[in-house]
């Protein structure tokens, strides 16, 4: 399954989760799954019917699909699989509350089958209710022990609930310096698993083999160990204080542990800002992604404000965008630094991919923007 702005403006405010949870598709695996063990061969040798239908949804041809779809159930109005399809399809079409009911519905009749609680808890965590969320996907859970992609999803879901109850804390108390630190770990958090794969924003459109081939990865970062896990990587930040103390008693070695620990703090921090970037564009948040950039960012010609608006009418009206960033290598020099990488990109009009360069530098706020974008590198 796959979220908005505070006095915390230099901290992109993570993405309300829809495209980063993952939405069972209409896989074989999927199907099998929502499949009562009455009716094994549906999974195993799908009718033509059921092939065409699969065609058109892969295809982006969702409303085809559901007419197909609507045509078997009219005859078999009871078959599970198919209604599990037609689910998917409403979600594909943006029909967000026909499809919760068809997934209510589903896993009324057939609560062994863990597919369609693993899609509630895509919509519901669409409508920001991630306590609902998370109830449903530790029922997908319960029905099947083995379900990599609800593992999944339940760390997407407690790595929001943690950014929520991050945000309110500071909201409360905006002199706590070790929040923002915490918020931009789980938003690197939330953005490295589609480094591994922007899989899980494309199953979410009925392309289930990413899914499969990245379910051991999104195992291990699902649980929600890891947001406490990466808690000392703040620690290189206040650490430029001590370092005088180390040098008074100790003037030949202590340089030598600070200027080792600086580049790999800014490594870490400038990496962190091209993912949070590449996770802004993927969810269409545009506070976040514009604000990922320099106040004054300008390319082509362009001013600051038709650059913006540009983006804003090539990014707000996709269904879906996957933005995947890897081979990632960053330098720093100062207060600036470089970061060439591979971009994939797709959406629900275009796919694509090749190597990209940002230029960026670092703000009076210490925050690293994007100064220049250039395609290669």
């Amino acid at each position: 399954m796959r979220v908005s702005r505070s006095p915390m403006t230099s901290l992109h405010p993570l993405t309300r989760a829809v495209a980063a949870l993952t939405l069972a598709s209409v896989s074989a695996a999927a199907i099998a799954q929502a499949a009562p063990a009455s009716t094994p061969l549906q999974a195993a040798a799908p009718s033509p019917e059921a092939v065409e239908i699969q065609h058109l949804i892969k295809s982006g041809q969702s409303t085809q699909a559901l007419k197909l779809i609507d045509d078997a159930l009219a005859k078999n109005p009871k078959d599970p699989a198919m209604r599990f399809r037609r689910g998917v399809t409403l979600s594909m079409l943006d029909r967000k509350a026909e499809a919760l009911q068809v997934f209510q519905k589903l896993v009324e009749d057939h609560p062994e089958m863990p597919a369609p609680y693993n899609n509630l808890a895509v919509l519901y965590g669409s409508q920001g209710d991630y306590d609902k969320a998370r109830a449903a996907l530790v029922a997908a859970i319960r029905t099947n022990p083995q379900y990599a992609t609800a593992y999944q999803n339940l760390g997407d879901v407690y790595a929001q609930l943690a950014s929520q109850a991050y945000s309110k804390a500071l909201q409360l108390d905006k002199s706590d310096t070790t929040v923002p630190p915490k918020l931009v770990l789980l938003r690197e958090l939330i953005a490295n698993p589609g480094q591994a794969a922007a899989a899980p924003t494309a199953v979410a459109t009925a392309t289930p083999p990413p899914a499969t081939a990245t379910r051991p990865t999104q195992v291990a970062v699902a649980t929600p160990a890891p947001v406490a896990a990466p808690r000392p990587a703040p620690v290189p930040t206040p650490a430029a204080a001590p370092v005088p103390v180390a040098v008074k008693p100790t003037p030949t070695p202590a340089p030598a542990p600070a200027s080792a620990a600086a580049p790999d703090s800014a490594v870490s921090d400038v990496s962190a800002a091209v993912h949070a970037w590449a996770a802004a564009w993927s969810h269409r948040d545009m506070g976040g992604y514009i604000g990922a950039y320099v106040p004054d960012y300008t390319t082509g010609g362009k001013s600051h404000k038709a650059w913006e608006d540009d983006r804003k009418a090539r990014i707000v009206p996709r269904k879906r965008i996957a933005v995947e960033v890897s081979d990632l290598r960053v330098s720093v020099n100062g207060d600036k630094a470089e970061a060439h990488f591979k971009q994939t990109y797709e959406s629900d009009t275009l796919t694509t991919s090749g190597h990209k360069t940002l230029d960026l530098v670092r703000s009076p706020s210490g925050k690293w923007l994007i100064k220049q974008e250039s395609v290669g590198g």
